[in-house]
């Protein structure tokens, strides 16, 4: 009786360690103008923080045009994604007089500015049990 519930325990615990919090996002980006600088990428989780306080952030590489990042392990939820290209490498996205983003940007679902941010209505997307990608094009 000893051994059984000892091998129930390790069976268990092996089926812990083998769980993960969730799935990942995937994220590419495309169209970028040059390789200068680098590609910032967030995560937001609600629409109370959309485009002020990311949940999580991430920094891509410009290769060829191109960009890739993944956010790893996200739980269940609802979420939206803005980029922008750091061209000048000063980790802001740079505005004109008018408050008008001179740094090519772009959000999750192909969400579009219009007379003002685009809206979390438009961006956010459900995480659910699968990998999600989202293509995005500056």
């Amino acid at each position: 009786m000893k051994y059984l519930i000892i091998i129930a325990m390790l069976i268990s615990s092996i089926g812990f360690a083998q769980t993960t919090e969730g799935e990942d996002i995937i994220v590419n980006i495309s169209n970028i103008d040059n390789n200068n600088g680098k590609i910032m990428v967030g995560l937001y989780v609600s629409e109370g923080n959309w485009l002020e306080t990311p949940h999580k952030g991430l920094i891509g590489k410009i290769e060829d045009g191109k960009s890739k990042v993944t956010f790893k392990n996200i739980s269940r939820g609802v979420y939206a994604i803005s980029v922008f290209h750091d061209e000048n490498d000063n980790n802001e996205i740079d505005m004109n007089f008018m408050g008008i983003p001179k740094e090519d940007n772009a959000c999750s679902n192909r969400a579009k500015a219009f007379f003002g941010p685009p809206k979390w209505q438009d961006a956010k997307f459900e995480m659910k049990n699968e990998t999600i990608i989202q293509n995005i094009k500056l």
